[in-house]
């Protein structure tokens, strides 16, 4: 727990920096291109409209409603949250492996990088977020004080995409299959978690499986930010207890790997 929480410092220390080279970051990204952040919007929906064609209007056909919300409101509010989950933990995944020389040269610790990558997502999500939140007022969908559980949304991804990206970033470079075997792992993750189908309308193996899923936890939060009207909290006190004891451990045993190797990642490379 001391590595955990000396790592904890080291990002509110940090915090500063951290989002000046997020916002650097994401200037850089789209300087050489014509529509510039738009991408942040145009990318998302493509993949929402391919989506629904395929999940909404070839597998559904006619029933266009889950629970009397649209099933694209649906797919959105799955889809948007699960592209920040997977860019986040792809990117944190190889934030010190491809800035490790950047570490070497200036005096931040290794671990920001992972929070800058964090951020950069973050940016991206709040932007996808307010076409769902336009939408979500426009509907009446929710009661006002129903968006807050937003903000606990992204403390609760932060601890556990932290803590994951903690693991990760150590191990693609230990282990270069690792990175190959971390892309397969979201692939499955994407189909095993409730984005385009729902916990209530699924059978009892994929309800076992979301159980388990801490992505489901957070899916079910963004929803009930923002489309979740009739419920007032997600799941009961045995969902939460599991998705904190399971992201303490995978932080824990994040900051462990992280010290462990953090003076001999240059000798790896």
């Amino acid at each position: 727990m001391k590595a955990l929480f000396k790592l904890i410092e080291e990002q509110l220390t940090h915090v500063e920096l951290i989002y000046k080279l997020a916002i650097y970051n994401i200037k850089s990204e789209y300087t050489n291109h014509y529509l510039g952040v738009f991408w942040n919007f145009l990318q998302p929906m493509m993949q929402v409209g391919l989506y629904y064609v395929v999940f909404g209007l070839g597998l559904r056909g006619t029933h266009n409603e889950i629970d009397g919300i649209l099933y694209i409101v649906m797919l959105i509010s799955g889809l948007f949250p699960w592209l920040f989950i997977s860019q986040s933990i792809n990117a944190g995944a190889s934030a010190i492996q491809s800035k490790l020389g950047l570490v070497t040269k200036m005096k931040f610790p290794s671990s920001t990088l992972l929070s800058i990558s964090f951020t950069n997502a973050l940016i991206n999500l709040i932007i996808t977020t307010s076409i769902l939140f336009i939408i979500s007022l426009w509907m009446h969908l929710v009661p006002a004080w129903h968006y807050l559980f937003f903000i606990y949304f992204i403390f609760s991804s932060y601890m556990l995409i932290f803590g994951i990206s903690l693991v990760m970033s150590t191990m693609v470079i230990l282990v270069r299959d690792t990175k190959n075997l971390l892309q397969n792992v979201m692939r499955m993750a994407f189909f095993l978690t409730p984005i385009f189908w729902t916990v209530e309308h699924a059978n009892h193996l994929l309800t076992k499986i979301s159980d388990l899923n801490p992505f489901s936890y957070l899916i079910g939060i963004y929803r009930l930010s923002f489309i979740r009207g009739t419920t007032h909290m997600y799941g009961n006190i045995y969902d939460h207890f599991y998705f904190w004891a399971v992201t303490l451990f995978i932080l824990t045993l994040g900051a462990h790997i992280h010290f462990k190797f953090r003076n001999k990642l240059v000798d790896y490379l």
